[in-house]
Parts: C-alpha cells; sequence; structure tokens
C-alpha cells in the first residue's frame, strides 16, 4: 500500500464541468460533486479520501460514521436520529401493515445500520422490526445468499436469512449504507431479497449522502420492480474523469479466495437478526469511566463490528468521558487528503486479508478500547500492542468484559 503523502485537495478546473460543482483533484483523476439538497455543511459530514482500488479511485470519508475519521458519539447519534426520523411507513399500498426489516451493508454501514434501527425502534415502539447486517464471513451452521458489491475493494458479500416469523412476514426493508452513488449494490440486494421476502412490497434507502444524482434515483423502482424511496442528509451528483496513466497502486487482495472465507460463530450481534437495542452493562461503563486519563478515550470497532464500540463510547460520554468512535478496516486507502496516517492492522478474525486503521497516530489518544466480537487470541493481542489498547470483548447477548492482555 502506499502510504506517501500527497498534497491538500486542490480545487481543478475544467471546461467540462458545471460551473456550481465542486471540484477536487485525486491522484488518479478529477472529482466533481454537486450538491443538489440538504442542510447540511458538506465539510461537516463527510471529507476525501483516495482508494488502492481500481475500480474506484476515489472515497466519501463520512466524519459522522465512526470507521475512517474519528467521530463524537453524539454527532453519530444525531445522524442515527435523522435518518430514522425520515423513514416513515405510511403509504397507499398497505406495505406499512406488517413488520419491518432494517438491514446494513458490510462493512462500513453495519454500525450506522444498527444505529438507524435502533433510533427508529425507539421511536416506533410498538412496531414489529428487525435489524440485520450483510457480511463477508460464512457462519457456522448456516447458508448464506451471495450478491455482490461490484465497486468494492471486497465485492462478495453475504446475507443470511433470519429464522425469524417477522423477517418472512416483512412488507417493508430499510437497506442502509454510509453513501449512495450509483444505487446497483442495492438493486443486486433486492433482487435476493424478493426470493426470500415473499410479502416485500416497498424498499427504502437510507444513507447519509446520496450522489445518485435524479436520473439515477427516479429508476430505482423501475430497477428493483418495487416502489423505492431514498432518505439521506445531503444529495447530489458526481462525476469522475479518471486521468490517462494515473498512478499504479500495488494492494494485497482485499478479499480471500471464495470459499475459503472466515467461519465465525453468530454472537447474536445481527448477521442473523437482532430484535433488541445493544446495550454494555452498566457496572464496566462506571469502571471505565471513573478510570482518570490524561486525554481522550478511542472506542476501536474491529472490522464489521462496528456498533459495539459506538454504544460503549456513548455511555462513556454521557458519565463525562471525552471519547471518540473509529473501527479497524480491510478497505486501502491511500494518505491523501482527509487520511493522514494509516497503520497496518492484523486480521482478528483469520482470513489473513490486511487490515488498517485510519487517522490515529499510536499514543494519540490516553486510552484505546478495542471492541471486539472474537475469541481472543493472537491477532487481537498484536492488535492491542500496536495501538496501546486493552480488549473489551462482546459475547453472546449483551454481556461484555474486559479480556486481560498478556
Amino acid at each position: 500500500m502506499n502510504t506517501a503523502p500527497h498534497p491538500a485537495l486542490n480545487p481543478a478546473s475544467h471546461p467540462a464541468f458545471a460551473p456550481d460543482a465542486q471540484r477536487i483533484a485525486f491522484p488518479a483523476g478529477i472529482l466533481q460533486l454537486t450538491i443538489d439538497a440538504g442542510n447540511d455543511a458538506l465539510d461537516d459530514l463527510l471529507g476525501f479520501a483516495a482508494r488502492a482500488n481500481p475500480r474506484r479511485a476515489f472515497l466519501f470519508l463520512s466524519k459522522v460514521l465512526g470507521k475512517h475519521y474519528p467521530a463524537r458519539p453524539a454527532a453519530m447519534e444525531a445522524i442515527h436520529r435523522r435518518l430514522a426520523a425520515a423513514v416513515t411507513m405510511d403509504g397507499a399500498d398497505g406495505a406499512d401493515d406488517g413488520p419491518v426489516v432494517f438491514i446494513g451493508m458490510a462493512e462500513t454501514a453495519t454500525g450506522l445500520g444498527q444505529g438507524i434501527y435502533e433510533a427508529w425502534r425507539r421511536m416506533h415502539g410498538d412496531a414489529e422490526s428487525l435489524f440485520l447486517h450483510t457480511t463477508r464471513y460464512r457462519i457456522e451452521g448456516h447458508a448464506p445468499l451471495a450478491f455482490e458489491e461490484t465497486h468494492s475493494h471486497a465485492p462478495r458479500v453475504f446475507l443470511y436469512p433470519p429464522g425469524s416469523a417477522r423477517f418472512a412476514a416483512a412488507r417493508q426493508a430499510v437497506l442502509i449504507d454510509d453513501e449512495l452513488s450509483t444505487g446497483n449494490t442495492f438493486v443486486n440486494l433486492v433482487q435476493v431479497l424478493r426470493r426470500i421476502m415473499p410479502r416485500l412490497a416497498r424498499v427504502h434507502l437510507a444513507a447519509i449522502c446520496d450522489f445518485m444524482g435524479e436520473t439515477r434515483r427516479a429508476g430505482l423502482g423501475q430497477r428493483m420492480r418495487l416502489p423505492c424511496q431514498t432518505h439521506a442528509a445531503l444529495r447530489g451528483h458526481w462525476h469522475f474523469e479518471n486521468k490517462n496513466g494515473g498512478p499504479a497502486v500495488a494492494t494485497a487482495a482485499a478479499q480471500c479466495e471464495e470459499g475459503r472465507e472466515a467461519h465465525i460463530d453468530d454472537q447474536g450481534h445481527g448477521r442473523l437478526g437482532r430484535e433488541t437495542c445493544l446495550t454494555v452493562p452498566d457496572a464496566l461503563a462506571d469502571r471505565l469511566a471513573a478510570e482518570r486519563t490524561d486525554g481522550p478515550t478511542l472506542a476501536l470497532g474491529t472490522g464489521e463490528f462496528m456498533h459495539a464500540a459506538f454504544v460503549l463510547a456513548r455511555a462513556l460520554a454521557a458519565r463525562g468521558v471525552d471519547v471518540f468512535v473509529q473501527a479497524t478496516t480491510r478497505s486501502p486507502i491511500l494518505v491523501w487528503g482527509d487520511v493522514h496516517h494509516a497503520l497496518p492492522m492484523p486480521d482478528t478474525y483469520g482470513e489473513g486479508v490486511p487490515n488498517y486503521l485510519y487517522n490515529v497516530r499510536p499514543g494519540q489518544y490516553a486510552r484505546v478500547l478495542v471492541c471486539h466480537e472474537t475469541r481472543p487470541g493472537p491477532a487481537l493481542f498484536e492488535l492491542a500492542r500496536l495501538v496501546g489498547g486493552r480488549l473489551i470483548h462482546f459475547q453472546s447477548g449483551d454481556h461484555a468484559e474486559e479480556i486481560p492482555l498478556r
């Protein structure tokens, strides 16, 4: 992975671009981005990064997601609530009759999806609902359905149909990602859902930023063969012009060979469905909040396991702790733009795929709490050593405990 710094983002003029568009010069080309609707300043919600990915050379880098950029739990919860409030279930087609299924997209939006689901659940306490998220892992004893996220660094994605009666009876699905750029992944997912959700009658897409543009957005319902509504804090459209002979970036594979994916045990956090909100033990939060630290705390998620870090950080913030949220990732990103530092990380799921932590330098935080679902082992102990962190193991149900380091 090329980690050489790149100059700060600079505007670039081009005659083919609209006069009201923002233009960002990337190492591999020029991005034109036009904002059509939204009350937020673009810089408050996202920045830009360069991807080490031949399928797409740029990345919309969310600042309220808690993934590649440090986020406050209050800012994350605010976007959860806004998007949850935007998802209304009333309609003349009768689709509001029945349970609602929320699906977060792996790996970046698993936490966002669960946060929106829990916020919606608190707003609609009497409504039947279910959350699950897609994954790139095999679950012991369960057969997945596969679909493609074609532009991704790791395009093969799995969905595990829950055995819940609510899932089979659902007439509406809320599909959640951090940003919408083409809608292709959701079209692929809906093709799968139509086979296993016989009563599905309406689809909602929820994202922090919707950059599909009006033409793509208007055509989604026809492509899905279902009524489709989109909900986002910002709307706009983009165009990327590749440079001829752009920089060649050699990266390790971000996904293992088909059939060799890691096999994991389900811990009840969302891959097979969840119908309750995640909590952390009060005793654990009280103990961690009572500790004196000379600086901020980082609650660090591991890969797809993001939401627990947010829930822990929210509990600590409520107790007066200065805390941020982030997560490790398998996404290869260049040090450029809003990515200021890249730290290689071990793969705690055992696939042997390179992982990274961005915008965190060793010693930057007084305390790092590594939130994980996998059993403690050499990779987790090495991750803790690299970030100077402590291991918080979220086990089945809502039980969590600190694991002593060797």
